[in-house]
């Protein structure tokens, strides 16, 4: 029903940018919240950045100032800017978007995307 696909993921220098994508497709009605979350093996995963439909955002303070997150709604897509990328940053980076469905109207779902490894190399 619906598919939740990222791309940017990838290997960059300490300091480098990396801009992520996540694109929602299928029998969507609306997506109430798009948020960003990254987990490493061993430890929980965590909020990065969330987006709400008239994009009200909030942040993670280890993260605050250096990544942005944003959404094109016409494209259901949201996108993570990540600035002066750090060691400590290195995850998987997964994409979680709300969605209220066409044949579902009154119940919003979470769906994930698959997961993007970002490294950042010292």
């Amino acid at each position: 029903q619906v598919e939740v696909v990222e791309s940017g993921g990838g290997l960059v220098q300490a300091g480098g940018s990396l801009k992520l994508s996540c694109a929602a497709s299928g029998s969507i009605f609306a997506i109430n919240a798009m948020g960003w979350y990254r987990q490493v093996p061993g430890k929980e995963r965590e909020l990065v950045a969330q987006i709400t439909s008239g994009g009200g955002t909030n942040v993670a303070d280890s993260v605050n100032g250096r990544f942005t997150i944003s959404r094109d709604n016409a494209k259901n897509t949201a996108y993570l800017q990540m600035n002066g990328l750090k060691p400590e940053d290195t995850a998987v980076y997964y994409c979680a978007c709300d969605v209220r469905r066409f044949h579902s109207y009154d119940n919003i779902f979470r769906y994930w995307g698959q997961g993007t490894q970002v490294t950042v190399s010292s």
